[in-house]
């Protein structure tokens, strides 16, 4: 079995269950619009956001045009004007106040991290992204968090991996595993940067692109198995 030092943890869908925390934020958020979140709009939105975010890592849209456009747009095809930079803002403060994890995450991070270096890497906005780290918990667990926002990059950008590595103390690719549930992000960014990958696979979703992981998982106790710890 292979010896690692560094585990690399993806942060929404692997340690935080974003799917909850968003449950519990867009309600609110449309609510205080005046505006009902009813299954349309809200299978709309996620159209939206998703396409935003997939532009993003591809780097044909910026973070700033992300936040200013997603809620604005959708409220837009409903007929309905907003700030669509305030109302971003509002929605990640309602989603900083989630404190839901992945099945076993939380255990899981305080048993690992006495054998381990721990980091987070994530894709995200830095402020939201510290702040659910901190509410629930889980920052005295790593050595350093890392969000795209900071680095300036989005996985699965190779700079983005980059930069990362050197803020690490004494790296060693050969010693390093990211864990995530995005094959397009966790995956195909660490084979592309050089290290063992793990994707959590909970649902079973097909793997479409041409990378395979070095190990697949479907929840995150299955990990004891993978690092014998």
């Amino acid at each position: 079995m292979k010896s690692y030092r560094y585990l690399l943890f993806d942060l929404d869908d692997t340690l935080l269950d974003f799917g909850a925390a968003e449950h519990i934020a867009l309600p609110k958020l449309f609510e205080s619009q005046g505006f009902p979140l009813t299954p349309e709009v809200e299978a709309r939105y996620k159209e939206i956001n998703s396409g935003l975010w997939h532009a993003l890592e591809e780097g044909t849209v910026t973070r700033e045009e992300l936040m200013a456009t997603r809620f604005a747009k959708t409220f837009r095809e409903f007929g309905i004007e907003v700030n669509g930079k305030e109302l971003d803002a509002q929605y990640r403060r309602f989603l900083a106040e989630s404190k839901v994890f992945v099945e076993g995450a939380f255990e899981i991070i305080q048993r690992l991290s006495k054998h381990y270096d721990l980091y987070i890497t994530s894709n995200g906005i830095s402020e939201t992204q510290n702040a659910r780290i901190q509410y629930t918990g889980l920052a005295p667990y790593f050595k350093q968090i890392f969000v795209s926002e900071d680095t300036g990059y989005q996985k699965p950008m190779k700079p983005f991996f980059d930069y990362v590595f050197e803020r690490i103390s004494n790296f060693d690719a050969s010693k390093t595993l990211i864990i995530g549930d995005s094959i397009s992000a966790d995956i195909v960014g660490g084979a592309g940067a050089g290290i063992d990958t793990c994707w959590l696979n909970p649902s079973g979703k097909q793997n479409t692109t041409a990378v395979t992981p070095t190990y697949e998982i479907k929840c995150l106790a299955e990990l004891q198995s993978i690092l014998q710890c």
